[in-house]
């Protein structure tokens, strides 16, 4: 018997802790033979032999340990892994979930987008082709007819253009191919054209209109259409969201080494959580006029964007009911656009 356990000592010594067996006598303790790493000692099992032998029994315990140690260590590790698993795959579920409620948000705030753009380019383009076609036919008398039929004709092209512009531009910003030619431009005459141009839609939606601009305004490096486009943009907003309160006002001023152009309106205003928000592409507020007027969700995202990439910002005050007041931050100092296009 010594020698069938010293043979198997090896096999036993694979283990971290193998197990002690030894051999005794029925009834009495003292081991007859043992295994080497037999301590002694009382064991955890015991069994007589059946048949052959049955006045000997074989005992079997742990070295230092019991058992039940072995088994309550091996549950802790358990319930560490099962844990530690559980918290992966609940991170991994919430990750998951998190993904496909991005997804799908994006997806619905894309199909928005293409229902509110195709109403959009629907709405200027049935105009353009109602006053064509009754130009064509000569329907019309009076001088003055044609001259309002031409003009609205424009009108509705230059607000096609506008949008389509729109649309490329965030097109080319998707893909980081948007460029812009920075030339030194005198700010306050270019406010006042675009103002200009835009100044007979202002008034036809009913809309009283105050301009500011001051004269101590610096020639400044910037890119003449993504400016125009920012304003246009902003005054665009305040026309859509303006409810009984009419009022549109233009500010162009220098402040803290900056030029900062500002839109101030009358409208619905934007509550405070969602101010962050609205500078986000597809993003539109949950007020009802928001959503019962049609938009594409892109202008004040180009607008950030176009004032970063001029090395400035974009900030809105606002309170709902109360109006917004936008304003773009522009660096006078060329260097400031150039670090921030660095960096």
């Amino acid at each position: 018997m010594a020698e069938v356990l010293n043979s198997k000592d090896n096999v036993l010594r694979q283990e971290a802790n193998p197990p002690a067996m030894m051999i005794r006598a029925a009834k009495d303790s003292t081991p007859w033979v043992a295994s080497a790493n037999w301590d002694g000692g009382k064991p955890e099992a015991e069994r007589n032999f059946q048949w052959v032998f049955q006045d000997l029994a074989l005992a079997i315990k742990y070295h230092g340990t019991t058992v039940a140690d072995i088994s309550s260590r091996f549950l802790r590790y358990n319930s560490i892994v099962l844990a530690a698993l559980s918290l992966l795959m609940i991170g991994g579920i919430w990750l998951t979930y998190r993904n496909v409620s991005r997804e799908m948000t994006l997806a619905r705030l894309k199909s928005d987008f293409v229902a509110n753009v195709s109403h959009e380019l629907r709405t200027p383009l049935a105009l353009i082709r109602l006053y064509a076609e009754t130009l064509e036919l000569g329907r019309l008398t009076a001088q003055e007819k044609y001259h309002e039929y031409f003009r609205i004709i424009r009108e509705e092209s230059e607000r096609l253009t506008a949008l389509i512009n729109n649309i490329l531009d965030f097109s080319r910003i998707e893909a980081g191919r948007k460029e812009y030619e920075f030339k030194e431009t005198n700010l306050a005459e270019l406010v006042r054209t675009t103002l200009d141009s835009y100044r007979f839609q202002i008034e036809q939606n009913g809309f009283s209109f105050e301009e500011h601009i001051s004269g101590d305004i610096p020639p400044v490096n910037v890119d003449r259409e993504a400016i125009a486009r920012s304003l246009l943009n902003l005054v665009n907003n305040a026309l859509k969201y303006s409810k009984d309160q009419k009022y549109i006002g233009v500010s162009l001023y220098r402040a803290n080494g900056s030029v900062k152009l500002e839109v101030q309106d009358r409208g619905i205003g934007i509550a405070a959580a969602e101010q962050d928000k609205i500078f986000e592409k597809f993003y539109r507020c949950g007020d009802p006029l928001v959503h019962n007027t049609k938009g594409s969700g892109l202008g004040l995202s180009l607008v950030r964007h176009i004032a970063q990439a001029h090395g400035g910002n974009v900030s809105v005050e606002s309170a709902p009911d109360k109006g917004s007041k936008f304003t773009i931050a522009l660096p006078i100092d060329p260097s400031v656009r150039a670090g921030a296009a660095l960096a």
